[in-house]
């Protein structure tokens, strides 16, 4: 999805984890913009805004401006990023240069609506096998998720990817044979048994013995 959004880079001339950090106690991340047959750059953006694009709607598929003194004003999408497994922060971002013109291959969410009659009055359960669908298109078609209506899914039913219907535009990537969404029947109750529990077997415990 094109946006509006521009954002300012800063070349980084000294790289490293000490840099790092230090940028990142100042509230920016490092980056590296590259794609579209040029060089690549390391610079440092706004730890808040990539944030924020990542959380947005179109999330990670949102295309924007990145304003870098000394260079061309590029056209980027966020295509890597990593978090800090602890703190759950942003601490490194991948920026790719595209062309508006040249096609795009990007993962896009699915959205289940409805409410399917096999979950409502089958009391069935209602199991997610996709959660994205990788599409190709133009950079202007991209969607910022594809809907899915589960209200005529019954007991049993599922819906695979052939099943889902996108405009002309935009060629699905993934094998039809592939389930998004399924209603399961529900789990019998284990049934207790009453034949006699078998003493447990004493198993003396010795040294582990290491491979040769």
């Amino acid at each position: 999805m094109i946006s509006d959004i521009t954002l300012e880079a800063t070349v980084r001339k000294i790289t490293g984890s000490s840099e790092s950090r230090r940028l990142r106690r100042e509230g920016l991340i490092p980056a590296i913009i590259y794609g579209d047959k040029k060089d690549p750059v390391s610079v440092s953006v706004n730890t808040k805004q990539v944030t924020t694009i990542l959380r947005s709607e179109s999330g990670h598929n949102t295309i924007f401006k990145l304003q870098t003194p000394g260079h061309d004003i590029d056209t980027v999408m966020i295509k890597e990023w990593d978090i800090h497994p602890v703190t759950g922060k942003l601490t490194h971002a991948d920026l790719c240069r595209i062309s508006l013109t040249e096609k795009q291959r990007v993962n896009v969410s699915i959205h289940l609506v409805g409410e399917a009659p096999g979950v409502k009055v089958g009391h069935g359960i209602l199991e997610t096998h996709l959660r994205e669908l990788e599409i190709e298109c133009l950079p202007s078609d991209i969607p910022e998720h594809i809907a899915i209506d589960v209200s005529q899914l019954n007991l049993g039913g599922h819906i695979m990817v052939r099943d889902v219907k996108v405009p002309e535009n935009i060629r699905l990537i993934n094998s039809g044979d592939q389930v998004i969404v399924a209603i399961s029947s529900p789990a019998e109750e284990e049934v207790v048994s009453t034949e006699p529990v078998a003493e447990p077997q004493v198993i003396k415990k010795g040294k582990e013995e290491k491979p040769a």
